[in-house]
């Protein structure tokens, strides 16, 4: 028996074994995002939403392991855009983290309390205001 022979034949076998390795590693990567979306979701719907950030870490990941999940969150996001935005905004490069969670407590306040009772826009107004005059 030669020597390229036996070196083919290791690579004949060893293929198989590298696409299960992957398929298993996508699989596991799928799951932990999924854990990550669930735990996350609970989190967004806290009044404060500080955990909504693991929603989107676990969005990034099924996304980038499931092609057919970039499909579902592109149908998704066309239908519901308003809900969508906020999370597109912050899957991107350099994510505005910032803008989107005042944009979510502007949105809080303004599903729970009513009109007289708003504070967050009249506070930040306020500063503003207040560092102008400095």
């Amino acid at each position: 028996m030669s020597v390229l022979s036996i070196i083919t034949s290791v690579r004949i076998e060893t293929a198989p074994a590298k696409a299960a390795a992957r398929r298993g590693a996508r699989w596991v990567m799928m799951a932990v995002g999924f854990a990550f979306i669930a735990f996350g979701a609970v989190g967004a719907l806290l009044p404060t939403h500080l955990l909504a950030i693991f929603l989107v870490i676990g969005l990034a990941i099924v996304m980038r392991a499931s092609y057919s999940a970039r499909r579902t969150f592109i149908r998704v996001q066309r239908r519901h855009p308003k809900v969508i935005f906020p999370l597109r905004r912050l899957l991107r490069r350099e994510p505005e983290v910032m803008p989107v969670a005042w944009q979510q407590v502007l949105r809080t306040e303004k599903a729970i309390l009513p009109r007289r009772w708003r504070f967050a826009g009249r506070t930040r107004r306020h500063m503003v205001r207040s560092r102008r005059k400095r």
